[in-house]
């Protein structure tokens, strides 16, 4: 039985069952049937649930004559985050700013949340990064190809007629290669942190450790928008022959 965080614990004494079912339908069978649900995964459920019910209170709380601090605050995220993309994308930005910004709240979230005592940065296990990444691998494909079509292909052969297949071989594994580089940066990052921090509570409870849980928060900061700037780019480059 693997170490469980006690939210992993409740949310398998209730939902292991239904986790197994799925599962096994998809021929992807727990290792533990009795807690199938692992840390990260309740982690991440954690986060979508905060996130879920934070949009929400500031949904109901939208005003334009005396807005809170709350919708102050994400509406500098979405300005932020608005103001990148169109300087890195340019004509056209708008339509890709809702997905930027909800990735950079989710990591971000995920990032700073293991700083509560009893719960864990799900940011620090490779499959969390892995799935931030490959969906923003997807999404930008998509849009590249849905916005040029077979013109999106051409990106892929270069400029030179008779270099075309070589550098069709060497544009697929660089864009393959992005998926590893976001997963192992956000991922070794997150892990080193979670680590040094952990460390030194354990070594001195009062006083030093406060540095790194700041030098944490800092570091959670900062891959968050190294992410979000790279998915941007991704995402500038492949609509790039859009207009």
């Amino acid at each position: 039985m693997p170490e469980q965080l006690w939210i992993t614990a409740l949310l398998n004494k209730y939902f292991a069952g239904v986790a197994n079912t799925i599962m096994n339908a998809v021929h992807v069978p727990s290792k533990h049937p009795q807690a199938p649900i692992t840390n990260y995964v309740a982690m991440e459920l954690l986060v979508f649930v905060i996130l879920v019910l934070l949009f929400a209170l500031v949904r109901t709380r939208l005003s334009v004559d005396k807005p809170g601090p709350l919708q102050h605050t994400f509406e500098g995220i979405d300005s932020f985050v608005s103001t990148q993309a169109h300087e890195v994308i340019g004509h056209g930005y708008e339509r890709y700013t809702s997905y930027l910004t909800t990735l950079g709240i989710f990591i971000l979230t995920c990032n700073l949340i293991g700083l509560i005592p009893g719960f864990e940065a799900p940011t620090a296990i490779p499959s969390v990064p892995l799935g931030c990444a490959l969906v923003t691998w997807f999404y930008y494909h998509l849009y590249g190809i849905r916005y040029n079509g077979f013109g999106y292909i051409k990106h892929f052969l270069g400029p030179v007629w008779w270099l075309a297949p070589l550098m069709f071989v060497i544009e697929v594994a660089s864009h393959l290669a992005r998926i590893l580089s976001l997963t192992v940066r956000l991922f070794a990052n997150m892990f080193a942190g979670d680590m040094v921090t952990l460390v030194f509570f354990s070594l001195v409870p009062i006083g030093i450790p406060v540095i790194f849980m700041l030098l944490h928060i800092g570091v959670s900061f900062i891959q968050t928008y190294i992410f979000v700037l790279l998915a941007t780019v991704y995402i500038g480059e492949a609509v790039a022959h859009e207009h």
